[in-house]
């Protein structure tokens, strides 16, 4: 059986997408977060009212992040992809720890 969203035009997020995403934004940070000094990747969830948000944080050098679109044999860059496809939004930019965050919110995560 579809789930309801689907018929007013939401997406659908399971656990297992938000994991999936999750994932995909350590694994940027890891891969591209550049820093002089021992690092950590820092992954923040707050609820707001029934939407979850995601932060993950490279407190490293800030990151140029941008959506990619890779060719059908490029091993790397669909990360964000699979972000921009699942999540209800994405956003990049500065982190309050320094460095850079990257962001995605998940609309009706819990029942209103």
């Amino acid at each position: 059986m579809r789930d309801p969203r689907w018929q007013r035009g939401q997406k659908a997020c399971s656990i297992d997408d938000c994991a999936l995403m999750i994932s995909e934004l350590v694994t940027n940070a890891i891969r591209y977060g550049k820093s002089d000094e021992p690092w950590l990747v820092r992954v923040e969830w707050f609820r707001e009212a029934t939407s979850l948000r995601i932060e993950v944080h490279n407190p490293g050098f800030p990151a140029n992040v941008r959506l990619r679109h890779p060719e059908a044999n490029d091993a790397h860059g669909r990360g964000l992809l699979l972000v921009d496809s699942i999540a209800d939004s994405w956003h990049s930019g500065p982190s309050h720890f320094g460095g850079t965050v990257v962001s995605f919110v998940v609309a009706d995560a819990w029942p209103a």
